[in-house]
């Protein structure tokens, strides 16, 4: 299904709310075109009518004629997988002549070598990339510089058969070009060389850390929030983890915005029954007009899969008008020291991400947090 929303791009400095879209056949008003796309996990009825990403991906592979760069935080592939196609896709685009630059995080190239190592041998520029005390959780590739895809998918075959997973598959060149300008700035810090800042179009692609973004490309935490401000009814978040407690700038405008009458939904994985985090979900959903459910994803009948089987998307919706993708979690580090890209739009796409948390949320895998519950962490790996 694709979605096609008519927009004026709104500068750096946006603090009022979006407005409607105008006409798209309006002289001089570009059209902002997405697809939402997604990944859900066998034998699980999380299905919905959204394009798989696995397909979504050959077909982006596919097109291109000149260049695919991919920032990724690792890489990982099993024989028969959904993403050995993917692989061999990106081979064969080599074949053709298309460049193929990779950016991996180093913390995990040595965890994950063999993807990596396979697609160097076949012709592919691999960086690893290192940002302190961060990382390079982004996810994301541009094709030819037109056209993009991001979202919570990692290059992982886990990611495409066992995680719910959603994603943006962007055509609009604005989008792709600032995610172009974040891969050039990554790439060059990772070769040790330098990079002359771009002159961008202001769009609506949010990223982080703030202080390491291409002049025009706007820190996501100050929008999340002003989305939680600006709402009148209810907004819904949903994250594979959400450290409540720990780290208030978000938590303070959900708390300010319950205060208000607005339902808070907010949907986790079941990894946060850990004693890091089961606490402070469990103190937070006392709070009036909070309500947070953990999600439980059936182990699959292959057996025991480590990293896998949880709810992995990550979105934020408010009044199913306003809301955002990304690739980031609800925790400090994602804004302000890993690398993460997300995309704010509105109407009638938000309204596509209210359906798509409504579905797990009323799902029987969501199960309310219960305050008083002692909650054993799940087997992660």
């Amino acid at each position: 299904m694709i979605v096609r929303l008519a927009i004026v791009a709104c500068g750096v400095a946006c603090s009022s709310p979006p407005k409607p879209p105008l006409e798209p056949d309006d002289p001089g008003i570009p059209v902002l075109a997405f697809d939402l796309v997604e990944s859900t996990p066998v034998e699980t009825t999380l299905d919905t009518d959204l394009p798989n990403a696995d397909q979504v991906w050959l077909e982006l592979i596919g097109s291109a004629k000149t260049s695919l760069d991919f920032a990724e935080f690792y890489a990982s592939n099993s024989p028969g997988s959904k993403l050995e196609p993917i692989v061999r896709a990106l081979e064969d685009a080599m074949k053709r002549g298309v460049k193929v630059r990779f950016l991996a995080d180093k913390g995990f190239v040595k965890t994950y070598p063999d993807t990596l190592e396979r697609l160097g041998k076949a012709g592919a520029t691999v960086r690893p990339i290192e940002f302190g005390t961060g990382a390079l959780h982004a996810k994301y590739f541009v094709v030819d510089g037109r056209e993009s895809y991001f979202g919570s998918q990692n290059f992982d075959y886990r990611s495409l058969e066992h995680n719910l997973e959603l994603g943006v598959h962007v055509r609009d060149r604005t989008v792709s070009e600032g995610l172009e300008a974040i891969f050039a700035m990554d790439w060059a810090r990772a070769g040790g060389e330098s990079v002359a800042p771009r002159n961008l179009v202001a769009s609506r692609l949010v990223a982080s850390p703030k202080d390491q973004l291409p002049p025009g490309v706007t820190w996501d935490l100050p929008e999340l929030i002003g989305l939680v401000d600006r709402a009148k009814t209810r907004v819904r978040l949903q994250a594979l983890s959400y450290l409540a407690g720990d780290w208030t700038e978000l938590e303070d405008a959900l708390v300010r915005a319950a205060g208000r009458g607005v339902s808070i939904e907010l949907m986790v994985s079941d990894w946060a029954k850990a004693p890091k985090t089961i606490g402070g979900l469990q103190k937070l959903a006392q709070t009036p007009n909070i309500a947070i459910r953990l999600v439980t994803i059936p182990a699959w009948s292959g057996g025991f899969i480590p990293y896998a089987r949880v709810i992995h998307a990550k979105l934020l919706v408010a009044d199913g008008e306003y809301g955002w993708v990304g690739t980031g979690n609800f925790e400090r580090g994602y804004f302000y020291e890993d690398r993460n890209v997300g995309v704010r739009m509105d109407h009638l796409f938000a309204n596509q991400l209210d359906k798509f948390f409504e579905k797990t949320w009323s799902s029987r895998y969501a199960t309310p947090i219960d305050p008083a519950a002692t909650y054993v962490a799940p087997k992660t790996h």
